[in-house]
């Protein structure tokens, strides 16, 4: 199944919709205006909660959290390496690969490709093509596919403070 994610460029609380192939709504995410470290909701079309990706703030490298029903599901941590990022995707047997500042990466088990993430540059904000391969894993790849997202925003509002000074 195709999704897309259309993100706002200018947004005071991070707030975007995922749509399918026809446009129709059928997610929304939301980001929390003030809190410790980032968290996302997920929720459905009528508005029921699937998911919450939440920041763990004390960590040496950037690791998220997904929660579904209240209890920890999935662990999204950035590994570090030298050229080029890497994540692992605990409690899942998911691999994450691919250009990850291109916005063009996989989620795979086992050499079996989950998910698929393009970037589209041609759209004015963030656009993203979404191709989920089995409906049964699409709350779960959108969650840790939102939590990239923040590590890689995080990263380049980092740079862009840095390259100021």
């Amino acid at each position: 199944m195709k999704l897309y994610i259309k993100q706002k460029v200018f947004s005071l609380k991070e707030r975007f919709t995922v749509k399918n192939a026809n446009g129709e709504d059928v997610y929304f995410v939301e980001g929390k205006l003030v809190s410790i470290g980032q968290k996302k909701t997920l929720t459905d079309a009528a508005g029921n909660e699937l998911a919450t990706i939440r920041q763990k703030v004390l960590a040496i490298m950037p690791k998220f959290i997904v929660e579904m029903d209240g209890k920890e599901v999935a662990w999204i941590k950035k590994k570090f390496t030298v050229m080029k990022p890497k994540y692992v995707v605990e409690g899942l047997d998911w691999d994450v690969e691919g250009d990850f500042f291109a916005h063009d990466y996989t989620i795979q088990e086992q050499g079996n490709v989950i998910a698929s993430i393009h970037k589209k540059w041609m759209a004015w904000g963030d656009t993203f093509e979404l191709d989920i391969s089995d409906n049964a894993d699409e709350v779960m790849a959108l969650a840790v596919i939102l939590a990239i997202d923040a590590v890689m925003d995080a990263a380049q509002a980092a740079a862009a403070v840095s390259s100021s000074d």
